[in-house]
């Protein structure tokens, strides 16, 4: 089924999800609220296989992983999807989402580089597999269903006190959209993705100037120590560029740039003294699966936002979200966990 700002295809049941292998580190619950919402309040068939492992990503795009090797390792997540008769993948990481598509646009144009790594996947496990008829990323299943989440939110995404929408900037991640345009909705300038969710759930897209600039992290900029002054001025650039418009909160569709615009903004604050957002706080960052189960009124602990570095609190009482701040830092069994020194960006 076509959408309505790009041709691109998404499939609408029976996914094989496939994790991010440092999401579930950064932020832990989101793939969580992510397979709840799609069983749960969908009524979607999604398999979360405890077998698939990471794609090695990271270390193919840091040059440790050879490609030969990365080819093999995503056949196996596709031997795996097939053993289980699922044919349509629904990818967690965007790093993962553009490998993906990387060996299957290799495959067409250098199809001995698929024979050969059929070969190596038989020898080295026994498996054989079939190419999936549908990879989307998971921030497109949320896209697909946007409005059906806001027939079933409880809350939206306006000010209570103002009645004013709230204003958000998305920050697309890198490998979504521009190395192939045509598997992002809206293509690799103007993604849609993520402004449609927030539209349909009440809030205002606010556009900025950095909108498409890379986050920070780049992998090379960040992995290797002297280079991450070169990581944190891109996400400073960015943090310059929407401070103007006053945005409530940033919405992201990576878990790597989730990390890198929370984490930076602490960073910056103690090496400035300054936060881009008027306060000591900080612009809080939702991942797309946060954001729509905060819409849909999820327990903000359960979904692990206390692992963030700049505060939801303040987000949270501008929507009217009804939360018990002392269930902040305890686990699911009540026993606290410990705090931090201080969360946000500045100490007061």
């Amino acid at each position: 089924m076509k959408n309505d700002h790009t041709s691109k295809v998404i499939a609408e049941d029976n996914y094989y999800f496939l994790r991010s292998c440092i999401r579930q580190n950064f932020f832990p619950g989101a793939e969580k609220v992510f397979l709840d919402i799609l069983r749960n309040k969908l009524g979607k068939t999604v398999i979360d296989d405890p077998h698939h492992t990471t794609c090695t990503g990271i270390g193919y795009h840091s040059d440790i992983v050879p490609f030969d090797t990365y080819q093999t390792t995503v056949a196996r997540q596709f031997a795996l999807m097939t053993e289980l008769g699922v044919k349509n993948a629904a990818v967690s990481c965007i790093t993962s989402y553009g490998g993906y598509n990387e060996v299957l646009e290799t495959w067409e144009h250098f199809p001995e580089q698929e024979t050969q790594t059929r070969e190596f996947l038989k020898k080295a496990t026994g498996r054989v597999f079939d190419i999936p008829e549908n990879i989307s990323h998971a921030c497109d299943i949320i896209y697909k269903y946007r409005n059906e989440i806001a027939q079933l939110a409880k809350y939206k995404l306006v000010n209570k006190h103002t009645g004013t929408p709230l204003k958000v900037v998305d920050h697309i991640g890198c490998h979504y959209a521009k190395i192939f345009p045509d598997k992002g909705v809206g293509g690799a300038e103007k993604s849609t993705v993520l402004t449609a969710m927030v539209k349909a759930w009440g809030g205002e897209s606010v556009d900025y100037p950095e909108r498409r600039h890379c986050c920070g992290f780049g992998f090379r900029h960040y992995l290797i120590k002297n280079n991450r002054s070169y990581s944190i001025s891109n996400s400073k650039k960015k943090f310059e560029s929407m401070e103007p418009y006053k945005p409530d909160f940033i919405v992201t569709n990576c878990p790597g740039c989730n990390m890198f615009l929370d984490r930076w903004q602490y960073a910056l604050a103690q090496i400035e003294g300054k936060t881009y957002s008027g306060d000591k706080n900080g612009i809080p960052v939702l991942s797309y699966e946060e954001l729509a189960g905060l819409v849909l009124g999820y327990n903000p602990w359960d979904m692990g936002f206390q692992m963030h570095q700049v505060n939801i609190e303040p987000l949270l009482d501008k929507i009217g979200v009804v939360y018990n701040p002392d269930e902040k830092y305890l686990d699911i069994k009540g026993n606290p966990i410990g705090e931090p020194l201080f969360s946000g960006c500045l100490n007061e």
